[in-house]
């Protein structure tokens, strides 16, 4: 019989993971190769022999998921497997819809074909929607485990930008590891405050391998996820984030349904800011949806580490750049810190964008005044900088999850915002970590 001939739609990510899992080296299946969208630079390029496998000499190519009736065409594909998250169910559904236009089957893969298991106690932190506060959950937990006596190492979803082959294993325990694998201000983004904080992170693609390496130092192993993609590892624990500022998301977003309705935990988080009726909406849907979780209320606390330069000043707020662009979120800690410290004024930066810059802009107008810390490459990078000293800001907000002004050259004063996970009353986070570290000792 002739194999299958599989197309896998992906960002780069839970793409190649599902190769990796399920296809690689199997010969049933013959992959023709895959699609990139949400990142940009992605397609157009291979995916090495060396992580493709034996049946796959030449590695694999990445197209442009635009062109999906052409390749679906062109190479006779059978099936369409879909591979990356953070999306409407229209989204997926149009997906389908174009893919069986064009004559193939769609289908997405479960959890239980595309999770590793591990040696060691595993707890996967994951969301409804990007920006929901995953890695201060994740920071809160190890901070605890550690406390405990206990050696933590994050395993953080992929984010695969650079050269494949020498991202199949990366292992960050320091600043200078960082500079070493080049880090994108993406990647920096979700490694460095995990660094800062004493405890080593693994990412890369060959998530077997990560694993593997993983356990030899780990006594417990966090899986930090991306967007709202569900785990790699299958987890002992299983915790969910969701955010009462987005309420009704949690039922509306692949595939962060299935992480809420999975869950051990539900932690709404930001419940301190959110309204109480948004707060509410997510208790309920918790309640039906998935009546065995704990629901756990936590704050997001925001902190300035120098407060005293932003009151009465024009300030340029610049945010996560996948927060607020695909995250769909209008504004995010730097905003927040910005009224709560006073700031005169909220520059806006769309005058001062340029390249990749202005075109974010363009393609995401909800973001308004706001800037997105985009720099998923180097030239990227350079845009950003240029954007920000054209401003005609007195000082610059970065709300980014680590101090971008370790990255680029700012010409103008700045204050770099932190944001930390505070239990709030009823179920505690604490509590429910204590539970877990009884289980597992």
């Amino acid at each position: 019989m002739q194999p299958e001939k599989i197309l896998i739609l992906g960002a780069a990510g839970r793409d190649f993971h599902n190769f990796n899992m399920f296809f690689r080296d199997n010969a049933a299946y013959e992959v023709v190769g895959f699609t990139a969208t949400q990142i940009p630079n992605i397609a157009g390029r291979t995916y090495p022999q060396v992580l493709a496998g034996k049946l796959y000499p030449n590695g694999l190519p990445i197209f442009q998921e635009d062109d999906l009736e052409k390749i679906i065409t062109e190479n006779q594909v059978d099936r369409v497997v879909f591979a990356y998250s953070d999306v409407t169910y229209d989204h997926v559904m149009h997906l389908a819809a174009r893919t069986m236009a064009a004559g193939a089957d769609f289908t997405v893969m479960g959890t239980r074909r595309t999770m590793l298991e591990s040696k060691k106690p595993v707890i996967a932190v994951c969301a409804v929607r990007t920006g929901c506060g995953k890695s201060q959950t994740s920071r809160y937990i190890g901070n605890i485990l550690r406390q405990a006596g206990k050696k933590v190492v994050v395993v953080r979803h992929p984010m695969p930008y650079g050269d494949l082959a020498k991202q199949r294993v990366q292992r960050f325990a320091t600043y200078e590891d960082l500079a070493k694998f080049e880090c994108t201000i993406e990647e920096r983004e979700e490694y460095e405050s995990h660094v800062k904080n004493g405890m080593v992170v693994y990412a890369g693609v060959d998530y077997e391998a990560i694993l593997r390496e993983a356990e030899k130092e780990a006594d417990v192993v966090i899986w930090d996820g991306g967007n709202n993609d569900t785990p790699f590892f299958k987890p002992d624990l299983w915790i969910t984030v969701a955010d009462p500022l987005r309420p009704g998301h949690e039922l509306s977003f692949f595939p962060g349904e299935t992480n809420f309705r999975a869950a051990d935990i539900i932690v709404i988080n930001k419940a301190n800011t959110a309204s109480a009726e948004g707060v509410e909406t997510v208790v309920a849907n918790a309640k039906r949806y998935n009546p065995k979780a704990t629901v756990i209320k936590g704050a997001s606390e925001v902190v300035a580490e120098k407060p005293e330069l932003i009151k009465g000043k024009k300030v340029l707020v610049v945010e996560d750049g996948p927060t607020i662009t695909h995250g769909g979120m209008p504004f995010g800690a730097g905003k927040v810190a910005a009224e709560k410290y006073g700031a005169a004024e909220l520059i806006d930066g769309r005058p001062f964008a340029v390249g990749s810059i202005k075109e974010t802009y363009e393609k995401f107008p909800h973001i308004g005044t706001l800037l997105p810390a985009m720099g998923y490459y180097p030239e990227q990078v350079k845009e950003l900088e240029d954007t920000i000293n054209a401003s005609n800001a007195e000082v610059v907000l970065i709300g980014t999850p680590f101090d971008l002004a370790r990255l680029i050259k700012i010409n103008k004063p700045t204050v770099f915002v932190d944001y930390a996970l505070v239990d709030m009353d009823g179920p505690t986070l604490a509590k429910s970590m204590a539970d877990f570290l009884s289980r597992i000792s």
